[in-house]
């Protein structure tokens, strides 16, 4: 597989990832003997990027993870977050990047991960009571001891990416972005390339919307993260003219919409490795053919617009109050 750099200080990955949260949480029933297998078949076609966190489950996702890599564990570069507290019921209910936290959280995920490293370490959502300076530093603090190899953040605003890259050097952001939420472009993606940064985006395929393999967020079981993004939900209707011009490109491909959405976000630069999530091996098969295809600047040009139409929000307020304004 095709390698990328993310960062100016040593970080190689396969340029597509996987994401591994569904296989625990929000997205419908775990299958954890699917999921192993799906994890191996990745590693076995060149992925090296899996991505998860403490929150994933909570805790579940890295055990998981933990399992299928054993045996593996120079083949893999794990991706671990730390900073959302829960209450009884697992439900995010705050944020804590204070350095205690970064520490606690990191040792406890080495020891559901069985691995003596992070590779990845990120703070999930940036703490607005704790400074930028303090979280980063002292995630760069496990990398000066050998618990970390590089830092990054999740959903951070350009100014806070800057004052974090300033206390201990970044290697990745990590954000939402595809072909329908661009809100990083402005002002985010510039800071991450101006500082020598990479990208690593979640969600390239719109959680799965983008593929065209459901009409509505409503055809999910109730507790399903999806059933509750207004994008998804009560303005898919509205959306739905997006899957069709995905839909369009990928017949004159002659490959998938899913396809066509991640090459789109391969094409928008070789510092940016996307993280597909999936836990089925004929997704996980069909999302890394996106490598072999390639959009002329027409493709390109047409469904770059689209992200112009999208009607409602890609979070519900209750998860949206977590993430940092992109300005």
């Amino acid at each position: 597989m095709e390698q990328r750099k993310l960062g100016t200080q040593g970080l190689t990955v396969g340029a597509i990832g996987l994401g591994c949260m569904g296989m625990s949480y929000a997205y419908g029933t775990p299958d954890d003997a699917e999921s192993i297998a799906t994890i191996q078949m990745a590693l076995d076609r060149g992925v090296t990027m899996l991505d998860t966190a403490e929150s994933y489950g909570p805790y579940t996702n890295e055990v998981l993870i933990g399992k299928a890599i054993r045996g593996r564990r120079d083949a893999v570069v794990i991706v671990t977050k730390f900073g959302f507290t829960r209450d009884e019921n697992h439900v995010p209910i705050g944020l804590d990047g204070a350095p205690a936290n970064a520490r606690r959280v990191a040792e406890a995920s080495l020891k559901r991960l069985g691995v003596e490293v992070i590779d990845l370490y990120l703070l999930h959502r940036p703490d607005p009571i704790v400074p930028i300076e303090e979280s980063a530093g002292a995630m760069g603090d496990l990398v000066k001891e050998g618990k970390a190899r590089y830092i990054g953040l999740c959903e951070a605003g350009a100014e806070t990416v800057r004052r974090a890259h300033r206390a201990f050097p970044l290697s990745a952001g990590q954000s939402e972005y595809s072909l329908w939420e661009r809100g990083i472009e402005a002002q985010v993606l510039p800071a991450l390339r101006e500082l020598g940064i990479g990208f690593v985006p979640f969600s390239p395929l719109g959680r799965g919307f983008l593929t065209g393999a459901f009409q509505s967020a409503a055809e999910f079981a109730e507790g399903d993260l999806r059933r509750s993004i207004p994008r998804m939900h009560e303005h898919a209707a509205a959306n739905a003219g997006i899957v069709e011009a995905v839909k369009r490109v990928a017949a004159r491909r002659g490959c998938t919409p899913a396809q066509v959405a991640l090459a789109w976000v391969l094409a928008q630069g070789n510092d940016i490795v996307p993280i597909p999530g999936t836990k089925r091996r004929k997704y996980l098969s069909e999302n890394l053919g996106a490598l072999d295809v390639n959009l002329g600047p027409e493709d390109l040009a047409k469904i770059g617009g689209l992200a112009s139409t999208v009607k409602g929000e890609r979070y519900a307020a209750w998860i949206a109050r977590f993430s940092e304004k992109k300005s």
